[in-house]
């Protein structure tokens, strides 16, 4: 006869996972790693940004993705066409899923990115990855309001397939770029310290104005309970649509 005082697991919905990147801004791949195990559950998508990938190199896509995560690989390249294209050919090649770029490099530079991020997935046998381009910082509170809306138009016209925004601006993200991927970043739970995020939002605020993907960090792993965290943020999520 099972045990009915046994604690229940709650269900995890896979739509809800798919939509979650997890934040492992730590610099050090074991603990990445053993974060990466305790919360793969809730989290379809790992993001690496330039702390990890400053400790551990290319090293870090290869141990998370043998996880089970997509690979978001935060490293906001911003340089010359040349040197930018080169670059994201080679973490194309290394199964990047989502790459970012600064759209204050300009059309030139992202759409250089776009192409050797293409090539290197293509050559190396695998699907199309999605260049995204971040437009304005969810630390930037003072970005002059013309900003948003022309760097979603020339990571339009550079062929990005998605965008970095701030809540805030999702509305005006899909009025210049609708069929454009939109990433979230700067979420926080009800209640949290917003930390040098200016532009924060709840996850259920940020997918009910049309997030595609969340990109949750401090939220959870500065928890006392990650996987507690994980699941309000679930719940969250599941209520948004009520």
């Amino acid at each position: 006869m099972a045990d009915k005082t046994a604690k229940e697991e709650p269900a995890i919905d896979a739509d809800i996972r798919a939509k979650l990147a997890l934040a492992l801004d730590v610099d050090d791949l074991v603990a990445a790693i053993r974060l990466g195990r305790q919360l793969n559950s809730h989290f379809g998508v790992a993001k690496i940004g330039l702390e990890l990938y400053s400790a551990a190199g290319p090293e870090a896509i290869g141990a998370i993705a043998d996880l089970g995560y997509r690979i978001f690989l935060d490293l906001k390249l911003h340089d010359i066409p040349t040197t930018v294209g080169k670059s994201a050919r080679v973490l194309g090649a290394l199964g990047v899923e989502y790459l970012t770029m600064h759209a204050h490099g300009g059309v030139e530079m992202l759409a250089a990115g776009v192409a050797g991020l293409d090539e290197g997935a293509r050559n190396a046998g695998l699907d199309e990855p999605t260049a995204l381009a971040i437009t304005v910082l969810t630390s930037d509170a003072d970005a002059p309001e013309h900003i948003m809306p022309k760097r979603v138009m020339v990571a339009a016209e550079a062929g990005c397939r998605g965008i970095v925004c701030a809540a805030g601006d999702l509305e005006q993200a899909h009025h210049y770029a609708p069929r454009m991927t939109r990433v979230v970043p700067g979420i926080r739970l009800p209640g949290d310290n917003v930390d040098d995020q200016a532009r924060a939002a709840s996850p259920d605020e940020a997918v009910a104005g049309g997030a595609d993907l969340l990109v949750i960090g401090r939220a959870v792993t500065r928890s006392d309970d990650p996987v507690a965290a994980a699941d309000r943020i679930h719940e969250l999520i599941a209520g948004s649509g009520d």
